[in-house]
This record gives structure tokens, C-alpha cells and sequence, in this order.
């Protein structure tokens, strides 16, 4: 649940880019709905935690917050740590979507959310592959409606993927 809180964290940074970014009404669209449900699930997640007697920050965030990709460690390269939740969007790739304007912008939002939602898919499946996790029935509920939302958000994105012109090489 703290990977998944951390995880969604980013899902939410990359939507709050689209407003000063993209005019494509659809993608706002979508990226308002991923805002929301992203938001609520974190909501839940930390209540779920707490209720437990859990800390709701995995030891790592609590020192260095959500994005690290412009901390500057001493001794430390970000940009080669091996990503802590799958899925997630490396530092480069956030700087590229930060950069981005316009189709471009689009296009890696996107690509990049479809990855992102594809770590969560395996976070899911890593979670009922470990004996007994999938008991706690809200627990249950909770991961079965996050991997067939994240699945239909897939489809859509793809659909809007293909929507875009091919590019020239």
C-alpha cells in the first residue's frame, strides 16, 4: 500500500501537467478523470494504513519526498537508481513530459501513462500472488476495482495513441 500511495502520487503529478500543456480537450478529460480516481484511491489507501497502525510513507518518501528526479544527492546519481515501484516513469522521462507542449507533449503523456498503469497491473498481480494478501475483503475490492480501472484507461489510451499521425522517419 505505501508503494501504491507513491506510485499514484506520480499518476497525479503527470495529470496536474496537462493543463498548461495540451488544448486535446480529450486528454483533459481523461486526465481530470486519473487525477480524481488516483486521488481518492490515495485517500483510501492512507485510511486503510492508518487503520492498521502503518505508516502511510514508505521509509524512502519520507526522506526525500515524492519526486526525486531534482534532488541532487551528494555522491548519488538519480537518473541511475533502478525505479522503486514498476511502472514509474524514470526521472528522464518525467523531465521529457515536463518539456513537452503540444502533440508531443500528448504523445508522452500518454506512452507514459500506459506504462505507468501497466506497473500498477503487476503491482495488483504481485499482491494476490502472495499468500493470503487477497483475505482482507475491502483490501480485495479495493485492488480488483484498481486493475479493471486501470485497464479500461489503458484501452482508451491506446485508442487515443492511434489516433495520432504516424510519424515520418
Amino acid at each position: 500500500m505505501q508503494g501504491m500511495i507513491m506510485h499514484h502520487a506520480q499518476a497525479v503529478e503527470m495529470t496536474a501537467l496537462i493543463e498548461s500543456r495540451t488544448e486535446n480537450k480529450d486528454l483533459r478529460l481523461l486526465g481530470a478523470r486519473i487525477s480524481h480516481s488516483q486521488s481518492e484511491e490515495i485517500k483510501f489507501m492512507k485510511r486503510w494504513l492508518e487503520a492498521r497502525g502503518e505508516p502511510t510513507e514508505m521509509p524512502m518518501a519520507k526522506m526525500s519526498g515524492m519526486d526525486m528526479s531534482g534532488m541532487n544527492m551528494p555522491g548519488m546519481n538519480m537518473s541511475s537508481q533502478p525505479t522503486l515501484m514498476p511502472g514509474m516513469l524514470t526521472p528522464k522521462q518525467m523531465e521529457a513530459l515536463r518539456k513537452a507542449k503540444g502533440a508531443a507533449f500528448d504523445r508522452l503523456f500518454l506512452t507514459g501513462m500506459i506504462q505507468h498503469h501497466g506497473g500498477a497491473l503487476i503491482m495488483v498481480k504481485d499482491l494476490f500472488d502472495t499468500a493470503g494478501a487477497g483475505q482482507d475483503a475491502e483490501l480485495f475490492n479495493f485492488t480488483t476495482d484498481v486493475d479493471s480501472g486501470q485497464r479500461a484507461e489503458i484501452r482508451i489510451m491506446q485508442a487515443m495513441l492511434q489516433a495520432f499521425p504516424k510519424k515520418s522517419a
